[in-house]
């Protein structure tokens, strides 16, 4: 289950970015603008802000067929499917009014997704033990990147070919709403109580996380260790289809397509290596490994593109990625406190989310401005303060903090 709920975390979130980018790309609409679309990506941020509620609270009804988190994950996929049902009804344009209406559905779809992250995130952290995060980290990441070959790479190559954006959008929604059935039959972790008052829930896990050596330390580093990647992703489609050159529907078969071997190498090598290096060690080897892969795009953006050479690029780049996020998602959950693990996580996976949230515009500007190259030198250049602040926290990890949060065992490892 976990594959299947991580493959349904990330289905929305190529389709609130990299394909409607790509949608509206073909429509005309210029770079600056969709620099600050990205924007829309703002909930992934802030989620931390709501998670009390659903961590407090129950859905209506739901007593009777679903416990605390099963509930929630049912009734945000079936209303993710809706919206992006109104999605596909859109038609837009480079004009405002058209694109007004298209940002609103997309803010609303990342702003159910991620309530869904938050709730997936808590399945996840209290129906794994110690034991198996490693692992459980990596299936979720498979199942986070299956989701987007399938809402990027395979969206991308069917609206090219077949259906157009707004009958990919459709078949997305009827994806939503399967996975709703299926989530109806995820097992419901063990029961604990939940926080005695909205208050409680809201100021007690800010409060146990801030209280801890380091706190300020380890909260900038989750910040800056994803910064690179972030950056160049955050145009990376609109540069393999306007900047190299290629049709939306190559994009779709190698960007996403042929990057899915990577991905599942990448995901089950880091879960496995985690199991034999400390999770530290893990963090600065394949955090390095992020920052190199960059380059790459730097070489399809300096020297004449062709498919083989976008090949290797992505096939690089989906390796590593799979292998960071593996153990970056493994340091989250090993940071969380058992008793408040829904607010902690989404406070821990929300701070995460700023870089790929807030340098859409500057990322816009640079590749606008300054050329592809320059854009791909300085995502290199964005990862490097993130791996220096690694050795800051290192002993942070060793030393578990005082109210035993969900630490894994390669974390009480010295690195």
């Amino acid at each position: 289950m976990t594959l299947v709920l991580g493959f349904a975390s990330g289905l929305p979130l190529a389709l609130s970015s990299g394909t409607l980018q790509a949608w509206l790309t073909v429509e005309g609409v210029n770079l600056k603008t969709l620099g600050w679309l990205t924007l829309l990506g703002l909930p992934y941020t802030y989620k931390f802000a709501w998670a009390p509620l659903l961590d407090r609270y129950r859905v209506p009804g739901a007593g009777l067929w679903a416990g605390r988190r099963r509930g929630w994950l049912v009734l945000l996929l079936f209303g993710m499917g809706l919206v992006l049902f109104g999605m596909s009804r859109q038609a837009p344009t480079s004009s405002d009014d058209s694109l007004w209406g298209v940002a609103a559905l997309a803010f609303t779809l990342v702003l159910l997704s991620a309530s869904f992250d938050i709730v997936f995130d808590a399945w996840r952290a209290e129906s794994l033990t110690a034991a198996q995060r490693g692992l459980g980290a990596a299936w979720s990441v498979i199942g986070y990147r299956l989701a987007m070959l399938t809402s990027g790479g395979l969206a991308l190559m069917l609206a090219d070919l077949y259906l157009g954006f707004a009958g990919v959008y459709g078949l997305m929604a009827g994806f939503c709403g399967v996975l709703g059935i299926v989530a109806l039959f995820v097992p419901e972790p063990n029961e604990t109580a939940p926080p005695r008052s909205l208050v409680a829930a809201t100021v007690e896990p800010f409060k146990e996380f801030f209280g801890r050596k380091g706190a300020i330390l380890l909260l900038v580093t989750i910040i800056f260790y994803k910064l690179g990647d972030a950056f160049a992703g955050s145009l990376s489609t609109a540069f393999l289809i306007r900047g190299a050159g290629f049709s939306p529907a190559e994009v779709g078969a190698v960007n996403k397509g042929v990057g899915l071997l990577a991905t599942l190498i990448g995901g089950l090598a880091g879960g496995l290596l985690m199991s034999r290096i400390s999770l530290w060690t893990a963090l600065l080897i394949f955090g390095a490994m992020q920052a190199v892969t960059n380059l790459g795009f730097w070489w399809l953006a300096a020297y004449p593109a062709t498919i083989t050479g976008m090949t290797v690029v992505v096939l690089l780049e989906n390796l590593a990625g799979g292998m960071g996020t593996a153990a970056f998602v493994a340091l989250l959950m090993t940071l969380c406190d058992a008793r408040f693990t829904a607010t902690q996580f989404a406070l821990l996976s929300a701070l995460a989310s700023i870089g790929r949230v807030v340098v859409g515009p500057v990322a816009g500007i640079t590749a606008s401005d300054w050329g592809w190259p320059t854009f791909f030198l300085f995502s290199t250049a964005a990862a490097l303060p993130g791996l220096l602040m690694l050795a800051g926290i290192r002993r942070l990890l060793v030393a578990p903090p005082q109210s035993e949060p969900l630490t894994s065992p390669q974390a009480r490892e010295s690195g």
